[in-house]
């Protein structure tokens, strides 16, 4: 009989599950010298966010074929070294959308009524009801940053008590706000307008800092800020200084830049800020839910079935990806290609095939294609789920097979629509298995794709390509690759350059304002390579 470890606390209904069709060895508190001694008798590991599950535990693990986490972040596991291992990572993403939500509103209530303040005053002897005038929620103006199960949640809830909402989400269609009645704007808007700011957004390269010095300038004074999400998107200290001069009148944080909380400024600012300690899932119905959830998937998994939540493995079946080769991969860095230079939100995705290629099931591919596309943008996207998420936000993806076309080679093309602009990414594999995009838009080009990269637009005259390498080389930027694509001499041109390392907001600031300049996109595949 398969054993499954579970080496945090979980919902006791879910240890009764998996006990029907495994061993469990429930050990919540387990440390990790403890857990490096005996991994290597399971076959499954479940873990909250407590166990740490590195590459020296899994190198350990020679039996183990699958790891869940109660819950939606895998922060606290190596899937590189999972991958590598071939062992599945499975997480539980819904189980505590309620939850999330639910805490988000509490914290802006609790926010606007001053109730942490009130209830200690209270406790205190005192009844000094002049101290604790709040504002209502009723006809302000909330906006929300992403728009995702949680933030639509919150949107609905939001709508019914009265208040305009305003969203932000680049991946949500028109149709999709009409359905939750919010107004998709721009952040910019989002700042201007909104009494009240909640964020629902993944951690990614782009919302590290979301929040920072220069949008707290720019933001409506009085503005009250929520976060139950992610620490990081907010700069705490520029929050503070901000709550200090008077600029915004307070702010509801559940997550936090290191946790736990420790020597911070927020921690002396209780008249306006209000702090709990990551509790957007700490309830009992989704405590029962995740685990439930993963533990199903678990026993599902050991006892020969299917998951419904993998995070770091497809779910094509072994032959169809031999018979693809190296085009799932191409089909991934592609889609994150096309994505970064494509402006506006998202309406339309295509992926066509010609050759012998559309003679084979491209089902992976457009998978591929997908996750890639998402990758940075929704936090829990994986192959499984990627077509659910495009449906989600009313993106509609077609696949067209040009089967009775005479091609010379066999080519994949990913085309991204949105309500403003179109990008168009081709790309085969050679005969030797080297991967490379051949087109970008109407301009032909020959890339491998690589780990950091840098695509910019401008006219073809001299001192373009020096113009980029001075910016770079004043970040000590180091330049691997070049290539170059034009439509003729002195007209436009495409240029792409791979990169030894990644490239911050300040440097892309500076490229985007070079004369001569059109267009500056830094895409990552670390996800990939």
């Amino acid at each position: 009989m398969p054993k499954v470890l579970i080496a945090d606390e979980i919902s006791e209904e879910g240890i009764t599950l998996l006990k029907q069709a495994v061993e469990v060895d429930y050990r919540p508190q387990v440390s990790f010298e403890e857990m490096l001694a005996i991994i290597s008798n399971y076959d499954g590991l479940l873990v909250r966010s407590r166990a740490k599950v590195t590459k020296e535990i899994i190198e350990k693990a020679k039996r183990l074929k699958i790891i869940g986490r109660a819950g939606v972040g895998v922060d606290n596991i190596d899937l590189k070294a999972a991958t590598e291992a071939g062992i599945l990572v499975i997480n539980s993403p819904e189980g505590n959308t309620a939850s999330a939500a639910e805490h988000a509103l509490a914290l802006m209530f609790a926010l606007a009524r001053k109730i942490p303040l009130a209830d200690a005053s209270v406790r205190s002897g005192k009844w000094d009801r002049n101290s604790f005038i709040g504002c209502e929620l009723f006809n302000k103006t909330i906006g929300i940053i992403g728009l995702g199960k949680i933030g639509s949640r919150v949107a609905q809830t939001a709508n019914a008590l009265g208040m305009k909402v305003l969203g932000y989400d680049p991946l949500i269609s028109a149709e999709r706000a009409n359905e939750i009645n919010v107004q998709n704007v721009g952040l910019d808007e989002i700042w201007a307008k909104s009494d009240f700011i909640s964020i629902h957004t993944p951690k990614t390269r782009e919302t590290t800092h979301l929040i920072d010095e220069k949008v707290l300038a720019k933001i409506k004074p009085g503005v009250r800020i929520i976060n139950a999400a992610r620490g990081g998107i907010i700069n705490e200290a520029a929050l503070c200084q901000a709550i200090h001069d008077g600029k915004v009148a307070g702010a509801a944080l559940d997550v936090f830049e290191e946790e736990p909380l420790k020597d911070s400024p927020l921690k002396n600012m209780s008249d306006k800020v209000v702090l709990t300690p990551h509790l957007g899932a700490s309830t009992h119905e989704a405590q029962f839910n995740v685990a439930i959830d993963i533990s199903e998937q678990i026993r599902d998994y050991l006892s020969g079935g299917h998951v419904q939540s993998p995070v770091n493995l497809p779910f094509m079946r072994p032959e169809i990806l031999k018979s693809l080769g190296k085009y799932v991969w191409l089909a991934e860095a592609m889609g994150s290609v096309a994505v970064e230079l494509c402006g506006g939100t998202i309406k339309e995705i295509e992926i066509k095939t010609s050759g012998n290629l559309s003679q084979k099931d491209t089902r992976p591919m457009t998978a591929a294609v997908l996750r890639g596309a998402f990758y940075n943008k929704v936090e829990t996207v994986t192959y499984v789920n990627a077509h659910l998420i495009a449906r989600n936000h009313g993106i509609v993806v077609k696949e067209v097979k040009e089967e009775d076309m005479v091609a010379e080679r066999d080519e994949l093309s990913v085309t991204i629509r949105s309500q403003s602009d179109q990008s168009n990414i081709a790309g085969t594999v050679l005969a030797h298995d080297e991967a490379i995009i051949t087109r970008i838009n109407e301009f032909p080009i020959n890339l491998t794709p690589q780990k950091y990269m840098l695509f910019t637009s401008h006219k073809d005259k001299p001192g373009m390509v020096a113009k980029v390498a001075n910016v770079l080389g004043g970040f000590d930027i180091n330049i691997s690759t070049m290539a170059v694509a034009r439509k003729g001499v002195r007209e436009e041109a495409v240029m792409v350059m791979t990169l030894d390392d990644s490239l911050g907001v300040d440097l892309m600031k500076q490229l985007t304002s070079t004369d001569g300049i059109h267009m500056a996109k830094f895409v990552t595949l670390e996800h990939l390579c």
